[in-house]
């Protein structure tokens, strides 16, 4: 079982032939309105590769939350302990560049804020379940949690996203910590690794807190650490339409795959071909991919490395 610990949001998205500079007006071309949250991304992502999912987060009272949390109903997430707020659901505005599918995004958290972590019994966090957090919920909910995972036994994932120091004793309790290559200097830095060269931070930080290192770069794919082994992913050549969401896929799918006692591995291939293929469609979860395309892109993906 994946369990998802974090912020369910509604995303507006906003198409535009190109980013705005400071304090520019830009004319998009169309407005949507979808279930995002790096939370109930990541929750959707793990559901659609496979997995029992429970999402653990809250929404508002107010007429946001019902679709914010739609497509992960549909697909079968246990939204038991999804519980409601007197703040308003998240919402994020997103500024897609056309062409190229480079995304800004501004975030107002919301119910986000209130999220704690005792919505997780204890008798969830045992040895068959992966716990998968981000930073879009407070940081220090985010540490109990951990340690209480931590304790029972629980693998615990953390995806440092949005950027922000992650706690030694958090790192040390962590068995996967997923970053890209803007987070991952940061947490090095944080942790003592600052004079370190960006592409030794993935086996440094594996060796110095004991855990896998899975570390995307975008369209050069992905290279998961062990502190012993670098196991190096590419990425499926496509031509990106909308990057919204992709890094949450790839979270997803890994802890999907992991949960599903595949190999690292493999689990990377199925994260890297999932993380791809959402870039291929617009949009956060409408852009997941389901378990069958993923299996057939991540086939792709081990024969070409043959």
């Amino acid at each position: 079982m994946v369990i998802v610990f974090g912020s369910i949001n509604i995303d507006i998205a906003v198409n535009l032939a190109r980013l705005p500079e400071r304090g520019e007006t830009v004319l998009g071309h169309g407005c949507v309105i979808s279930p995002g949250g790096k939370g109930a991304n990541q929750a959707h992502a793990a559901r659609r590769a496979g997995a029992d999912v429970a999402m653990v987060g809250r929404g508002g009272a107010d007429a946001f939350a019902p679709p914010a949390l739609a497509r992960m109903r549909s697909e079968g997430v246990d939204l038991s302990r999804v519980e409601e707020s007197s703040e308003p659901t998240g919402c994020a505005t997103i500024w897609v560049e056309e062409g190229t599918g480079a995304s800004t995004i501004a975030v107002a958290s919301g119910a986000n804020t209130r999220v704690t972590h005792d919505q997780v019994p204890d008798e969830l966090l045992d040895g068959d379940t992966v716990l998968l957090l981000q930073h879009e919920v407070p940081l220090e909910e985010n540490r109990r949690l951990v340690d209480r995972a931590a304790r029972r036994g629980c693998r615990i994932l953390l995806n440092a996203a949005p950027a922000f120091p992650v706690p030694e004793d958090v790192l040390a309790a962590l068995d996967v910590l997923i970053v890209n290559e803007i987070e991952i200097v940061q947490v090095a830095a944080h942790a003592g690794g600052g004079d370190e060269p960006p592409e030794r931070l993935p086996e440094w930080l594996a060796r110095r807190f004991g855990l896998i290192v899975a570390a995307t770069y975008g369209e050069e794919g992905a290279v998961c650490h062990t502190g012993r082994e670098a196991i190096r992913t590419p990425a499926l050549p496509i031509r990106p339409v909308d990057t919204t969401g992709a890094g949450d896929t790839f979270c997803g799918v890994l802890a999907a795959t992991l949960a599903a006692g595949r190999d690292l591995r493999e689990a990377a291939r199925y994260a890297a071909a999932a993380g791809s293929l959402a870039c291929t469609r617009p949009g956060a979860q409408s852009s997941q991919p389901a378990r069958v395309e993923i299996e057939a892109a991540a086939a792709n993906l081990s024969a070409a490395a043959r």
